[in-house]
């Protein structure tokens, strides 16, 4: 949090007056107009439930390739641009779907790209090494990527305005709720913001950060550990913070970086949220990220575009077996329909944790259970285009990342508001839903059941009351729908036995997926795929220079 624009934000909130949020009357045509064309597209769970069943073919061929990378997100990729910058090239990286990216996959149209996941980079901080060199090497960050203040391209620095709230029929600037807020409720901003900064300051006996990015770089000291068994609710309340609005927007936070309520997440990671990130950037706010029209796929598109030699897709890894001296990986070519046998190393596991269990032919019964203690957010993402700007509601402008306050959804971002255009009718709005009522399991089968119809009838709702136009103006309405989108980090999980189980080494299996972590950011997958691509070339004596230790 910039403390500028948040005291900023509090004055006006006590100017604000809950009469200057009268209701507006919801405009509505003669007759309500048919639902735009769409469709559902994304990850294929048919794909998924013929690993399930095991409904797949013997190899009939057989290669020997030192290093297989399974799984094409973030941490996938990473882990090969690491491989590649070592000079190593003797490697394959085989993704399940048609595209790489993982959830920061995007997609385009004759408007503009468009974002299918993550939307944004924060600016990485000193520990993040591997993304400050990764953001260099693709011309992003200018000058020494180990900077105090490095130099970003301005273009890809978001546009002014940054961020607004819908509340009480106004939109506001900032996500902090503002109209109707009582003095009792700017008080406890002001503490709840001094507590965080405090927990910012903050360094363990090790001298490390009591809050770091990546995680593994944090304290440990036992009463910060402490913190990973309390739930980010019942921590506000110990403190004495019960303001409604800022419950609000803790559960949000929650919500947008992790799927799950305040109530289901860890303390720790509560904290982690609001206390890790101090990256400075020069001619830039410290509030300010990085993001492109399609958010982090351009990333992706970058990783790809290095990496195509090495990439194969539709590839379904299905088994996994150590030998005497290869690991044995059997994928399923869907485009071929066989499947193709690698003797590897080293293998690089860089897809989802949840899988391992049905590959892993040699698992321990400890790390099995360890597996099944990996709890899984679904997430819902809509892109719609839309033949003109809507209706706009009074208050502050359109911004890049718009958020309605009393809505089960994360609001939308703009995708055309990194255009360089001067002018431009038309626009695609991103929007962003954590299937966080119930389960996840039962939300889960919600997110797979419901028919494209409902949900979009439930969308346009959604934003139909600060756009009361915006079902006129929508020409196609398009999901994915991602049922494990990321890790939940619920009390007890982020520093518990579970995840330290994975995290201890192996000599030829190497886990790399930002599950390890506790929680899923573009800053942890990269950590862990270099990390392991690290280890690998370690193992096969291959000299590197570490972009993971100062």
């Amino acid at each position: 949090m910039n403390r500028r624009q948040f005291l900023r934000s509090l004055g006006v909130a006590a100017t604000a007056t809950a009469s200057g949020a009268y209701a507006w009357r919801q405009r509505r045509s003669p007759q309500t107009p048919p639902l735009p064309a769409g469709d559902i597209l994304g990850p294929s769970d048919a794909v998924g439930h013929r690993l399930w069943a095991m409904d797949l073919p013997e190899a009939t061929e057989t290669l020997k390739t030192p290093v297989v990378i399974v799984g094409g997100g973030i941490a996938g990729l990473s882990a090969g641009w690491k491989l590649q910058q070592a000079g190593f090239t003797d490697f394959v990286l085989l993704e399940l779907e048609p595209e790489v990216g993982g959830n920061a996959r995007s997609g385009a149209n004759a408007i503009t790209a468009y974002p299918w996941g993550a939307h944004y980079l924060p600016f990485p901080t000193q520990e993040s090494r591997a993304v400050r060199e990764l953001l260099a090497d693709f011309g992003v960050l200018r000058g020494d990527p180990y900077a105090v203040e490095p130099v970003y391209d301005e273009r890809a620095i978001n546009f002014a305005p940054q961020e607004r709230l819908y509340a009480h029929g106004v939109w506001h600037d900032g996500l902090w709720p503002q109209v109707g807020v009582r003095p009792r409720d700017l008080d406890q901003y002001r503490r709840f913001h001094d507590l965080m900064e405090t927990f910012q300051r903050r360094r363990g006996a090790d001298g490390r950060k009591a809050f770091a990015i990546p995680s593994d770089f944090s304290a440990r000291d036992p009463d910060l550990l402490a913190l990973d068994r309390l739930s980010m609710r019942d921590f506000l309340l110990q403190h004495g913070l019960d303001s409604e609005p800022l419950h609000w927007y803790v559960n949000y936070a929650c919500r947008d970086d992790y799927g799950c309520r305040s109530d289901e997440t860890s303390a720790w990671m509560g904290i982690h949220y609001f206390a890790s990130r101090d990256a400075l950037a020069r001619d830039a706010g410290s509030d300010d990220v990085l993001t492109w029209p399609e958010g982090n796929g351009w990333l992706v598109n970058k990783l790809r575009e290095r990496l195509a030699p090495h990439l194969i897709t539709n590839a379904l890894v299905w088994r996994l077996s150590e030998l005497d001296r290869a690991v044995l990986v059997d994928a399923w070519h869907a485009d071929e329909n066989r499947s193709v046998r690698r003797l590897a190393r080293i293998v690089i596991w860089a897809a989802p944790v949840f899988q391992a269990r049905k590959v892993f032919r040699e698992l321990s019964p400890e790390r099995s259970a360890a597996i099944g203690a990996f709890e899984y957010a679904p997430w819902l993402v809509a892109n719609l285009s839309l033949r003109g700007f809507p209706e706009e509601r009074r208050g502050a402008p359109l911004s890049w990342d718009n958020v309605l306050y009393d809505s089960d959804a994360l609001g939308y971002v703009v995708a055309t508001h990194q255009h360089l255009a001067a002018h431009q009718d038309q626009t695609v709005f991103t929007w962003y839903h954590a299937l966080s009522s119930g389960p996840p399991q039962q939300e889960r089968q919600r997110l797979l059941t419901m028919p494209w119809a409902v949900w979009a009838e439930t969308i346009l709702r959604d934003l139909s009351r600060p756009h009361p136009d915006i079902r006129e103006q929508v020409t196609r309405l398009d999901l994915v729908r991602w049922g494990h989108a990321m890790v939940r980090p619920r009390p007890g999980f982020v520093w518990g036995e579970a995840r330290q189980q994975l995290l201890q080494g192996q000599d030829r299996v190497l886990f790399a997926h930002a599950d390890l972590s506790g929680y899923s950011v573009f800053e942890e997958a990269n950590y862990r795929g270099v990390r392991a691509a690290e280890r690998a070339l370690q193992s096969l004596t291959i000299p590197f220079t570490s972009s993971i230790q100062a």
